[in-house]
């Protein structure tokens, strides 16, 4: 089987791959599997290998970043700062590694009782286009440090920069398994779950995430799952609204949309809904949509033919039931999978845009009355990954961020991921964590360890 890659701004192959066999898969991690008995044991080389990834990405963000543009089709700017936050994330864990799982000592009634925090083995990684060094790095960062290894495979649209991955790897030293790229397709995703791995980590759609993380369970392995989101955007009466509005750009369009933590439902408040809307629409109409390759460029194509055509038909079943198109609400090229932001409102609960993930440069807009309406509808969604709400009185939200039924709130900005914050989500968003210690801690045995002088009866039930 072949894979072929396609720049999603001229609709041009890029260049042809063959997948990877299961035998290829299981040689893989046989291989890590080997690494990790000698990788796991010196925490110091680890570190230093790290810190010499991290002067890689700095001083090739440029080359890497092309290879993104050319085959996700994000802006070379927005590439650029991909991998700067990849080397900021790596280096972020060798400085506090050591620190995140350093021994604790324990009060006990025994002589001695401490937690060691061991890593787990082989962790299967798959993982997505729409930031494809970000993704894979962000969960190495931690995964590597704590001594696991690690075998990834990477979307079937952005191969190349899968395997660019692997070769920084072994170009600065890494032991030979300890990072490896399998190429391959949903299939090979499956023989590397099936393989002789100890976890698996996945960030994609909630539908695939949910396949995954039932393979993934019916053999016993742990599993950490980052799927969709539909975060909403709140501005209240006493907001900012020039900030609100500024923030609602880079929240909607940023990756052209294609963001999990995207700002997705924006719920203004109808005493400032007209000023917001209006500074929306004169913001966004500025941005330039154009080849991604350019550096004034701002919004460059969604990734595929078929996320066009579901954009657009998002678009179009909002105008059939009653919508308004403030700005955009079509292709922006002939050639090319271009559309242009595009602003909604009237929204109604029977529209695609109103529960489903706009994956895309789609801001719905819907007026409310007051705060209360605002967390009823933004808690009205089977996705709970991110919030963010606008507000002047930071004592109300507080006390709103702990109404919000997701993962991670932001107050007066939009939702960011920061390896010193845990990233992740609740409901159809998925479980488990990224990102801080707590990323760190989703990948190793957390051993308790006790010592006795005597046999000291206790009632010995589980």
């Amino acid at each position: 089987m072949r894979l072929t890659t396609i720049n999603p701004a001229t609709e041009e192959p890029i260049q042809s791959y063959e997948a990877m066999s299961s035998e290829q898969i299981q040689h893989k991690v046989r291989a890590s599997k080997k690494a990790f008995v000698d990788w796991k044991k010196d925490y110091e080389k680890r570190k230093a290998l790290i810190y010499d990834l991290v002067f890689f990405l700095r001083k090739n963000k440029t080359m890497l970043a092309e290879f993104a543009t050319k085959e996700m089709g994000k802006v070379l700017k927005e590439s650029i700062s991909e991998v700067e936050k990849c080397a900021w994330a790596m280096e972020y864990y060798a400085d506090h590694g050591s620190t995140f799982i350093h021994e604790e000592l324990l009060n006990t009634d025994a002589r001695k009782s401490f937690i060691r925090f061991e890593p787990l083995g082989v962790v299967a990684s798959i993982m997505p286009w729409n930031f494809p060094y970000w993704q894979a790095l962000r969960f190495a960062a931690p995964c590597l440090m704590a001594g696991n290894t690690i075998v990834m495979k990477p979307s079937s649209v952005t191969l190349q920069c899968g395997l660019e991955l692997e070769k920084a790897f072994l170009e600065i030293g890494f032991p030979e398994g300890a990072f490896q790229t399998i190429v391959g397709s949903s299939e090979s995703a499956n023989h590397l779950i099936d393989s002789d791995v100890s976890a698996v980590t996945f960030t994609g759609s909630t539908k695939i995430g949910a396949s995954v993380g039932q393979r993934a369970a019916s053999q016993l392995k742990k599993c950490v799952l980052e799927l969709g989101g539909s975060d909403p955007f709140i501005v209240l009466d006493d907001a900012n609204v020039d900030k609100a509005a500024n923030g609602a750009v880079k929240g909607r369009f940023i990756n052209c949309g294609q963001s999990c933590i995207a700002s997705k439902r924006f719920f203004i408040s109808k005493k400032v809904a007209n000023d917001f809307i209006e500074k929306f629409i004169y913001n966004t109409s500025r941005l330039t949509v154009g080849d991604p390759m350019q550096i004034e460029s701002d919004i460059g194509p969604l990734v595929n033919k078929e996320a066009l055509e579901n954009i657009s038909g998002m678009v179009d079943d909002a105008k059939s039931k009653g919508a308004t198109i403030l700005l955009g609400g079509e292709r922006a090229h002939s050639k090319g999978y271009f559309y242009k932001p595009t602003i909604i409102s009237g929204v109604k609960p029977d529209m695609r845009i109103a529960t489903e993930e706009t994956f895309g440069p789609i801001a719905p807009i819907t007026i409310v009355e007051d705060e209360k309406e605002a967390i009823k509808l933004a808690n009205n969604s089977e996705f709970g990954l991110g919030a963010s709400i606008w507000t002047e009185n930071l004592n109300k939200a507080e006390a709103l961020s702990r109404q919000i039924e997701s993962g991670i709130v932001t107050v007066n900005n939009v939702v960011i991921s920061d390896p010193r914050v845990p990233f992740g989500g609740i409901k159809q968003s998925g479980f488990g964590r990224e990102l801080s210690r707590y990323g760190m801690l989703e990948f190793v045995n957390i051993k308790s360890v006790r010592f006795y002088d005597n046999l000291i009866h206790h009632h010995y039930v589980e």
